[in-house]
């Protein structure tokens, strides 16, 4: 069993920076695949980034490479969504996900889910 806590969201104008962290309960995290995923009002959940167990591989949606970087301190148990250059259109829920094994794009592969963070880019 493995819980999730996200945090770090919040207000930004366009333009600036937010990091989201998310903390993972019990001693199996590096054993785990990490995703990010977002949901805007009346939209599918869609995936943002993932990251590897081991952190060696990291994916990302076309949307955000470029600006978006994923990482993770498995020492911490802990996994990092940094958001630069942010845009009006990223405002959602962002989530965090964790699955054993290979990590997907595909919010059904996942296992464990956070209760999401708001994240909101005003013009």
């Amino acid at each position: 069993q493995v819980q999730l806590v996200e945090s770090g969201g919040g207000s930004v104008q366009a333009g600036g920076s937010l990091r989201l962290s998310c903390a993972a309960s019990g001693r199996t995290f590096s054993s785990y695949g990490m995703g990010w995923f977002r949901q805007a009002p009346g939209k599918e959940r869609e995936f943002v980034a993932a990251i590897s167990y081991s952190g060696g591989s990291t994916y990302y949606a076309d949307s955000v490479k470029g600006r978006f970087t994923i990482s993770r301190d498995n020492a911490k148990n802990t996994v990092y969504l940094q958001m630069n250059s942010l845009k009006p259109e990223d405002t959602a829920v962002y989530y965090c996900a964790a699955e054993r094994g290979l990590v997907h794009t595909t919010p059904s592969k996942y296992d464990y889910w956070g209760q999401g963070t708001q994240v909101t880019v005003s013009s």
